[in-house]
This record gives C-alpha cells, structure tokens and sequence, in this order.
C-alpha cells in the first residue's frame, strides 16, 4: 500500500528566493519525492487580512519548510507564516537555500531552530521527521 505523501507549505521570501521556491517545485516532481507541494504562496500585496488567508492555507499542510536566503530575517511574511505554522502546530525545518551566499533565520525563529543544508537526502530525512 503506498503512503500518501506529505503535503508543505513553503515559506520564502517572494522578493528575493522566488527561484528556491521553483527549485524545491522541481524536486517536489521527482518520482521518489515524499512529499506534496502546491504553490500556495501569497502573490497579492499583505492587504486586508492575509493572515487568515496563509493561516487557512497552513491548516492544509502538513509541515512547513522554511527557504532561508540572505535577507530572509528581513521578510515579514516569512516570519508571520512562521509565527503561523507554531501557532497551528505545525512541525517545520529551515532549509539553507544557497551553497554561494550566507543565508539568514527568519527572525521569527527560535534559538533552537537550525538551519539545514539543503541536499536531496537531508531535504527527504527532513520530511520524515528526522531533526
């Protein structure tokens, strides 16, 4: 019996690390993948109440993986999905997006948070629990 895949919610910053979202999409279609991703990222201007809508996509999911880029702990809306997906419970992992640049926690995260390196074996571990 095959098990479903696990569904994410990726958290990136939209303005600068567009590409690891598209990145981590094309692995999401590797035949081994062990998890589900949908682009359910915010494209609209943070205008009305865009939380509850990332909140209800967040809901859906079953983890969260956080893409950290060099300016991520600048990015409010990271940091308020982050805020988010603790605030549901949902487990998440930050992944660090570039090999050739410093990369950055959301400044949402906690102390404990590490930022892992993102390899196609971490990344599927990861998805597993593994952390």
């Amino acid at each position: 019996m095959a098990t479903k895949p696990v569904r994410v919610f990726t958290a990136f910053d939209y303005d600068h690390d567009e590409s690891l979202r598209n990145l981590l999409m094309g692995q999401a279609k590797h035949p081994d993948t062990p998890f589900e991703m949908h682009d359910w990222s915010v494209k609209e201007p943070f205008t009305g109440d865009w939380k509850a809508k990332v909140r209800t996509k967040i809901r859906g999911v079953d983890q969260v993986i956080v893409l950290c880029g060099e300016h991520t702990h600048t990015a409010t809306g990271v940091n308020a999905e982050l805020a988010i997906a603790r605030e549901e419970r949902k487990p998440y992992f930050l992944l660090w997006g570039y090999s050739d640049k410093s990369c950055t926690k959301p400044t949402a995260a906690t102390a404990e948070d590490k930022i892992y390196k993102w390899t196609w074996d971490n990344l599927k571990s990861l998805i597993a629990g593994n952390r």
